[in-house]
């Protein structure tokens, strides 16, 4: 029970206040239980759970038995021309073992992003396959490339990403299928699922997710237990996920968990 000076301090503070403060707390420690909010910053234990449950809510925290843990955000994505560079053994081997898994004959999507490139400059020696892309870097990629036909997706340029979004653009995709989508991501976790930071582009990537009979998602290990700001999807719908073998090893094991096809390049 709160003493006199405890219940000062929790009416001193506003709500706003108190939970930023938890906040920065949990991501100095990483790990708390509500007893040690509850003595850090003198709430009651149904305050404390009331502000963990609204950080969990807006994803700033990840909620636990008997507390919570910290959740590292995905820092801004940078425009695709100054992240080619990163992580850029990891993402040729990704996309290297990712374009393995087309088979002559195939229909595939290919999202836009660096990773999903190096997906098209492996394709390469296939024999009858179908490339559909709203990457304006895939098109140029697999122009003219024997044994790949290419149809490109029309929409809203995003010049930083170099791909076609928007209504024209899920309007298209709603008329195709593929048996394949290769799609990267700024953001995976188990519990806040599939993450972008441009909202714009929330829905075209939607409509990508439908697309195919697969859903073969591609990310190096930065991305993994990130979270980014905008929700795209859950992480159930991914049927393979191919990241490289520095990826964490309790979140791919989380992912097999759930069925999912986790490949290590």
């Amino acid at each position: 029970m709160l003493g006199c000076d405890g219940m000062a301090r929790e009416l001193a503070l506003s709500g706003v206040e108190r939970q930023e403060q938890i906040l920065h707390y949990i991501q100095s420690q990483q790990r708390v239980s509500i007893e040690q909010i509850c003595e850090q910053f003198a709430v009651s234990t149904a305050t404390a759970r009331r502000d963990l449950e609204s950080l969990a809510k807006h994803g700033k925290v990840q909620r636990i038995h008997g507390g919570a843990l910290a959740v590292h955000e995905a820092p801004p994505e940078p425009p695709l021309a100054q992240r080619s560079s990163d992580q850029a053994d990891e993402k040729r081997r990704i996309g290297s073992l990712a374009a393995s898994l087309v088979h002559d004959g195939d229909t595939v999507f290919l999202g836009s992003g660096t990773t999903v490139q190096e997906i098209a400059y492996h394709l390469r020696g296939k024999r009858d396959i179908t490339v559909i892309t709203n990457s304006l870097l895939t098109i140029n990629a697999l122009a003219g490339v024997a044994g790949v036909s290419v149809i490109g997706l029309g929409g809203v340029l995003r010049p930083s990403e170099m791909s076609f979004i928007g209504h024209i653009t899920e309007q298209a995709l709603r008329e195709l299928r593929a048996d394949k989508v290769f799609m990267g991501i700024r953001a995976i976790d188990i519990k806040h699922g599939l993450t972008n930071d441009y909202l714009p582009e929330t829905q075209t990537d939607r409509s990508i997710l439908n697309v195919g009979q697969q859903v073969i998602v591609v990310a190096d290990n930065t991305k993994c237990k990130r979270i980014s700001t905008t929700f795209v999807a859950p992480v159930n719908v991914v049927n393979t996920f191919i990241t490289d073998s520095d990826a964490p090893t309790d979140f791919v094991e989380a992912l097999r968990a759930m069925s999912i096809d986790v490949l290590l390049a």
